[in-house]
């Protein structure tokens, strides 16, 4: 058994139990992350980079319109306060411009600039490839069940049984 599952189970009386093994699955979920945004950060540094900031460009490209700040915070299911000050950064980085809407100047949308896009076709070959390798152990079959866990933290919680 690896040490961090040893670690995770620390504290459940029955860890074969069905809710043990959901808080398990948990556990898990939680130290994978810390590991992969860990080994991202590391991998970002050169670029100045971090994996937090990364996630936000990426999310963006993906926006069909360039988003007002609070389509976008609340679309990463963050504040307000916190995506300006994530933006601020990426700003000073000349990644992202915050400009105001054409048809409403109170309103300020979130575009990339074009340093982005040259930065991530430079670096994504790289990336995707280090990214494969951390996940190597997996057949494809298998990646390609594990986005279901992405739900997880939305899902409908269950109603217990009467």
């Amino acid at each position: 058994m690896s040490s961090i599952r040893q670690n995770v189970q620390l504290g459940l009386a029955d860890p074969e139990a069905p809710d043990a093994q959901r808080v398990l699955l948990f556990r898990l979920l939680v130290a994978n992350a810390h590991e992969v945004r860990t080994r991202m950060d590391r991998l970002l540094a050169e670029s100045g980079l971090t994996t937090q900031q990364a996630m936000l460009l990426q999310v963006l490209q993906g926006q069909e319109e360039p988003p007002t700040l609070t389509q976008f915070a609340a679309l990463l299911g963050m504040s307000h306060q916190n995506l300006k000050q994530i933006a601020a950064v990426l700003v000073r980085k000349a990644l992202v411009e915050i400009r105001p809407d054409p048809a409403d100047a109170r309103v300020r949308r979130l575009h990339l600039t074009a340093r982005h896009r040259r930065l991530w076709k430079q670096r994504d070959p790289g990336d995707h490839a280090e990214v494969a390798g951390w996940s190597s152990a997996l057949s494809d079959r298998e990646v390609r069940a594990k986005p279901r866990y992405a739900a997880l933290p939305t899902a409908t919680p269950r109603t217990p049984a009467p």
